[in-house]
């Protein structure tokens, strides 16, 4: 039996907006579990859909598990310094109150930097590691969109990353850590340990894993393992994350050093062969307004239009207008929106109560320069608490509380309010208002790829929209300070330059 410490502390950071993650947004959930503490921890994971849910599935139950803390983030901007060093102060200070330990498992996810550390994640692992010692082995869970570092190589021992885009084996990724953990409990340390990061970086929109080349490289990856190798794991990295790190990687644990540089090489080649692949069709709000009309016209369900660059699980601000007005303007039918994140608007249709109308300025309050809000007088069409449980593939099983909650209703469009930012990847953020996702003719959603999971089954087709928003697809735009020079921007895209 070994004494396991769990914990973890999980945020995709987009350094690009003007909002801040503090640590009142951890205590408070919302769309994630508040911050849980000690056997608050297996309470709050269990049976959900996070990487410490897997992780406490699988692990074998004769070890003694100790938790420390787990503090669930979305996406958004930096974490502030008092956030991260109250966390990760916690959690250091709470290991080393529990020590002795045989071994510590953490559900991180890869892409979180702080006002102070680019690499947040790998100035975790530093602390942790200064607090255990180099002979106790550290394991961690990573998201398919972390920007993996040397530091983070370096100071595990072994390292599970999802495998799918849309996320649906987070919980499975879990379970993976924990079968790597029983292995290197029976079998000792890896001595290998290799990273290779490709020179270019891929926007979220190129990384999906249900088309190629993404499905075929995460299938590579599982596959060379086995043997000697301990794990092989592949993240398409976050290009709005700002560090010197930032991209794709390939990183492989094993048990010999020749045997990690072989194999890391050899998945990190097959990733750049197919550097021209990696592509999506993209359209400007009035295109794909009309087109989706023209194809719902005779389309027996309803065709999606992915409001891709106001994503609040890319850091979007999730209230920003470009679609919204676009589909206003042409006269649009039966389309139902999700989720335009406006605490005022919400509030004030609850004060005025179900089928009344108000005249107001809708989102466009935290948006982008050139962002404006929507004025317009809507119908309430329904109201509620905000609280409900999901249960597509993607989030299964959540409870969700986004706050006092609104349809708002203008012409032929209906509009999900809500007072917390929310991705639209569970058709239950229509359902617990009353509206059927599958009856209506559009459905636009604020998401890049992760409604797919849930909405492909009843969507006639998906067109992705570049309506101005803070996640930019476009990496060219983003005014990086700390990415490292020559990387290209996009795939076989311009390098980056310092100043230019």
């Amino acid at each position: 039996m070994a004494r396991i410490a769990i914990g973890g502390f999980s945020h995709e950071t987009n350094c690009f907006v003007p909002m801040r993650t503090n640590y009142a947004y951890y205590e408070a959930g919302g769309e994630m579990p508040p911050l849980a503490r000690r056997e608050e921890v297996i309470e709050r994971a269990s049976g959900s859909t996070f990487g410490m849910s897997g992780f406490l599935d699988t692990v074998n139950p004769s070890h003694e598990l100790v938790p420390l803390i787990w503090g669930q983030g979305g996406a958004g901007g930096y974490i502030t310094d008092d956030c991260f060093e109250r966390i990760v102060g916690e959690l250091v200070g709470m290991l080393s109150q529990v020590m002795p330990v045989d071994a510590v498992y953490l559900d991180l996810h890869g892409a979180m930097c702080s006002l102070s550390y680019g690499d947040a994640e790998g100035e975790l692992l530093r602390r942790v590691r200064a607090c255990v010692g180099p002979l106790i082995p550290v394991v961690i869970s990573l998201d398919y969109h972390a920007n993996i570092t040397e530091e983070m190589c370096r100071l595990t021992d072994g390292m599970a990353v999802y495998l799918t885009y849309p996320h649906i084996d987070r919980q499975g990724t879990g379970s993976r850590a924990a079968l790597i953990m029983h292995r290197v409990l029976a079998e000792g340390i890896p001595a290998g340990r290799a990273i290779r990061r490709l020179p270019f970086l891929l926007p979220l929109n190129f990384q999906c894993t249900l088309v190629e080349p993404s499905k075929g490289i995460v299938e590579a990856s599982v596959a060379g393992e086995g043997g000697d190798i301990l794990n092989l794991c592949y993240a398409a990295g976050f290009p709005p994350s700002d560090l010197h790190e930032c991209g794709p990687a390939v990183v492989c644990h094993a048990y010999s050093q020749a045997v990690a540089d072989e194999i890391a090489d050899r998945l990190a080649a097959m990733v750049l062969e197919q550097e021209a692949d990696f592509s999506e069709p993209l359209m400007q709000p009035d295109e794909a307004v009309l087109e989706a009309m023209r194809i719902a016209e005779t389309a027996t369900k309803p065709v999606v239009l992915a409001d891709t660059q106001d994503n609040p699980g890319c850091g979007g601000t999730c209230d920003t207008t470009g679609l919204l007005e676009a589909l206003v303007r042409h006269d649009a039918q039966l389309v139902a929106m999700c989720v335009m994140w406006d605490a005022e608007a919400a509030a004030s249709a609850h004060e005025a109560g179900e089928g009344a109308e108000i005249t107001l300025d809708l989102g466009g309050k935290h948006g982008p320069d050139g962002v404006v809000p929507f004025h317009g007088t809507f119908t309430v069409t329904a109201l509620s608490d905000g609280c409900f449980v999901t249960t597509g593939r993607s989030i299964g099983g959540r409870h969700i509380d986004i706050g006092l909650t609104a349809l708002l209703t203008i012409g032929g469009v209906s509009i999900v309010t809500a007072s917390k930012r929310m991705q639209a990847y569970d058709q239950d953020i229509f359902r617990h208002i009353g509206v059927a996702p599958e009856k209506q003719k559009i459905l636009a959603l604020k998401s890049t790829c992760h409604f797919r999971a849930d909405f492909d089954p009843i969507a006639e087709k998906n067109l992705v929209v570049l309506a101005l928003g803070a996640h930019i697809v476009d990496s060219t735009k983003f005014p990086f300070q700390h990415l490292r020079e020559g990387v290209r921007l996009l795939p076989n895209g311009p390098s980056f330059i310092r100043g230019v």
